[in-house]
């Protein structure tokens, strides 16, 4: 997706480093400490209230974590409650007059939960986190949207009669969490009645993942990686080989097994290559394959239609950090706790714990826990005339049921 962040500087969180931090060294020292400073609140620690009004007109200025694109203001709503840290949002609407920033949802948080400010603003509707009100895990977006186009990350096109059924051809294909369809009436004549099939990361993905002396890394257990099939199967992987070249995406993956995972996931990679030394993960797409010996890179194809085995997503990745997407911390005895709590907590994905080789001892014993958003969101929106746009119905149709309320909440 089009994502521009804003990266919250250590003074907007909780901890007040120049007050730990007493160093010769201080920049490199107050740099290192920052990956760990940032602790946002945990879903059920971020608001105890359930507020699902909508100010029209309202805006909350300033406080803003990042934005990203959003057809309406129920699904920045959305957003907003999968993000990690947003406790309170602003959308701008299609009605915005002062500049072309339309569908702007603005994520926002600050250290009290509320907004500091609340100022009248026309073409505007602010709201607030849904996390204190047991939301779904992938909430239904049933609903569709005349005139508005989700412009980029087409990886299909076929000919449908009416978006119904282009939606129907989005929910049946995994890979698709978007769609636009073209009407008779669509002005370049020769692509009417076009469906456009979009990809977006539907997979529980860290940010950022990098080597760091001190912390293990690792996901939750109930972490869905791949859609689920009957069939297993092991899958293919070429250890210090390299497949040059045909890149189509470059993404971190924490091992060639998870590598694997994100090839099999996206619609067009052919097959993939991984360089463990800096975690890149490099999709690929070719009908050939000419390989190439290289050490510490391992290639291999996807899996399509059968279940892979998962079990790397069980172990713990020492001296690795997923840093960012913090939920909340908790102090644990040693990273097998870290990670139950993690498995234990309904809203955790992944999580970093910090050992006594760290080397600022005041984030010892620290365990982080993580999320991202993973419902699907569109790569833009515009408005553009006799098109309809919307989402997979995929979690409509299984009735996902509410995430249970952690103790924080009862």
């Amino acid at each position: 997706m089009d994502v521009k962040v804003v990266e919250l500087t250590p003074a907007d969180k909780v901890v007040d480093l120049p007050s730990i931090i007493k160093t010769e060294k201080m920049g490199t020292h107050l740099i290192l400490v920052g990956l760990f400073a940032i602790c946002s609140l945990s879903f059920g620690q971020v608001s105890s209230e359930c507020n699902q009004s909508l100010q029209k007109n309202i805006d909350f200025p300033g406080t803003d974590i990042t934005f990203l694109y959003s057809p309406d203001v129920e699904h920045c709503q959305q957003l907003c409650t999968q993000h990690s840290s947003c406790q309170f949002f602003t959308f701008i609407r299609a009605d915005w007059t002062r500049d072309n920033r339309h569908f702007y949802c603005y994520v926002k948080s600050t250290p009290s939960g509320k907004p500091n400010v609340q100022t009248p603003l026309l073409g505007v509707t602010s709201g607030f986190s849904l996390k204190g009100c047991t939301p779904h895990a992938q909430p239904c977006l049933s609903q569709v949207y005349q005139n508005l186009n989700f412009p980029g990350a087409d990886y299909r096109t076929l000919f449908t009669a009416d978006y119904e059924e282009c939606q129907r051809a989005c929910t049946k294909d995994p890979a698709c969490q978007s769609f636009t369809h073209t009407n008779g009436l669509y002005a370049e004549e020769k692509i009417r009645y076009n469906c456009y099939l979009k990809f977006g990361w539907s997979l529980p993905r860290p940010t950022i993942i990098e080597r760091k002396a001190g912390v293990i890394s690792g996901f939750s257990h109930n972490t869905q990686m791949t859609e689920t099939f009957d069939t297993a199967c092991q899958g293919i992987l070429f250890q210090n080989t390299d497949i040059p070249r045909n890149d189509i995406q470059k993404v971190l993956a924490v091992s060639a097994e998870h590598c694997q995972i994100l090839c099999s996931a996206h619609p067009q990679c052919t097959y993939f290559s991984f360089v463990s030394n800096g975690f890149d993960c490099f999709l690929k797409k070719a009908n050939e394959m000419v390989i190439s010996a290289k050490k510490g890179v391992t290639s291999g194809l996807p899996a399509r239609f059968c279940q892979l085995n998962n079990s790397w997503a069980k172990v713990t990745h020492k001296e690795v950090s997923f840093r960012g997407s913090d939920m909340r911390y908790e102090l644990m005895d040693n990273a097998e706790a870290c990670q139950k709590t993690c498995v234990e907590d309904p809203y955790c994905q992944f999580f970093d714990y910090v050992t006594e080789n760290f080397f600022d001892h005041h984030y010892w014993r620290h365990c982080y826990l993580k999320r991202v958003i993973t419902m699907p969101t569109p790569p833009k929106v515009s408005k553009v005339a006799n098109v309809v746009s919307g989402f997979a119905l995929r979690s409509c149709v299984q009735k996902a049921t509410p995430i249970p309320p952690t103790d924080d909440e009862i």
